[in-house]
């Protein structure tokens, strides 16, 4: 072969040129690595229009790890959620730092028994509608927290605080007992029917059970019931759920297991899982019984579903709810400002047909005897703030054993 050699760069020179260059390749490598850095540490996780950073994510990491505890045994719903069968002692609300030195409490000092009544006729019946799960001796089931979860809560919580900023609008319908000076409440309960009301993106429907007291910064609640709500829970469908606080919303408090705070001690409910079925509209009614009160020994507030204890919110963490002042049933529902408000309940106004309206039968209060009695209609008080939206019916009924004292709430929503 005939080489040109005046054609050829001597490997020398090309050494010495590589040499020369290497400073710029070095600075443009570092370049392209500084900008890949900017990159990176400005792109975060989104959820439902909500952007997280990057430190943001670091630190949603950090609260998952602490949140979702080393399992015993998980189980997959079939709704797709996974939930997690925790050591009872290891549970996350035991990271509460009120609750470090917290002695577990597996089971009421004294507990009544509520007579459990159901139809059963040609036309209609009502069913329990919560999913039970089966963890081993000595675990509780706790729903499996993910990161979407706690950018949509945050996010939720947030613009909670901002109600009067006109950032979301709330409604609600419901039956109250009256403040009455020397003549606290220890304890509410009945059995409410579970629908799914249609919602949209940002909008949250909910039928509760609450005990509360205070007012403003001081004001501490406990609230337990059934919610749809696409911000909390990425789907539309029923969940059971609880909220508490101890200073309306500001600094304490949150849904579910979302924080430290709520002790679960029963090993087959679980709070926050979707719901197993729903009412339909003149057929079936698929209800939850629910009692909140306070055990008068430890002074924890006990969580009871279907005449089991579930769990209970320890008393060291409020600051002002050694009884309560106010105890109720009643619906909910937030919305985006200028959008229409999502239907409450069934999505129908109550007419007094129970298979009808969404209702809370059976209805009773724990007083400061402790005992569990029914409410009279000089203590009774209704509220809504948009009847053309949401309404709100009340009465007594002669079958004391099916029905006794009974709440009616709902409406369609829409231009409130």
């Amino acid at each position: 072969m005939v080489v040109d050699s005046g054609n050829m760069l001597d490997s020398r020179a090309i050494s010495d040129k590589f040499v020369a260059c290497k400073p710029k390749i070095v600075k443009m490598i570092n370049l392209l690595f500084f900008i890949l850095c900017l990159v990176t540490c400005s792109t975060g996780h989104k959820v439902d229009g909500t952007h997280s950073t990057f430190n943001e994510d670091l630190e949603l990491e950090r609260q998952l790890k602490q949140i979702n505890k080393t399992p015993i045994k998980s189980i997959h719903t079939k709704f797709g959620d996974i939930v997690d069968c925790i050591d009872i002692y290891k549970q996350p609300a035991f990271d509460h730092p009120l609750l470090k030195n917290h002695k577990l409490q597996i089971k009421p000092s004294f507990q009544k028994k509520f007579e459990n009544s159901s139809i059963k006729n040609s036309s209609n019946k009502l069913i329990p509608g919560i999913e039970k799960f089966w963890c081993p001796t000595g675990t509780v089931p706790i729903r499996r927290i993910t990161k979407d979860d706690l950018i949509r809560a945050k996010a939720l919580l947030y613009n909670q605080t901002l109600l009067t900023q006109n950032k979301l609008v709330t409604h609600v319908a419901r039956v109250s007992l009256k403040k009455i000076p020397g003549s606290p409440y220890y304890g509410v309960s009945g059995t409410n029917s579970i629908w799914n009301p249609r919602v949209s993106k940002g909008q949250t429907s909910s039928s509760n059970f609450w005990v509360r007291n205070g007012e403003g910064s001081v004001t501490n609640k406990i609230t337990i019931g059934w919610q749809v709500s696409p911000q909390l829970y990425g789907d539309t469908a029923t969940h059971l759920y609880s909220y508490w606080t101890s200073d309306d919303s500001k600094r304490t408090g949150c849904y579910n297991t979302l924080c430290p705070g709520f002790i679960q001690t029963h090993s087959e409910y679980a709070i926050g899982v979707r719901v197993k079925h729903t009412s339909v509209y003149g057929g079936d009614m698929y209800e939850m019984k629910v009692s909140i009160f306070k055990d008068r020994k430890t002074k924890n507030w006990m969580v009871n579903i279907e005449d089991q204890t579930i769990g209970y919110f320890p008393a060291a963490l409020f600051s002002n709810l050694d009884a309560a002042s106010q105890v109720g049933w009643g619906g909910r529902t937030l919305t985006p400002a200028g959008t229409p408000s999502p239907a409450m309940g069934s999505g129908q106004f109550p007419d007094n047909f129970f298979d009808h309206a969404c209702y809370f039968r059976q209805v009773s209060y724990r007083d400061k005897f402790l005992r569990d009695t029914k409410p009279g209609t000089n203590l009774v008080e209704e509220f809504t703030d948009v009847p053309k939206c949401y309404r709100v019916d009340h009465h007594d009924t002669s079958d004391k054993k099916l029905f006794g004292y009974n709440v009616h709430v709902g409406g369609p929503g829409g231009a409130c």
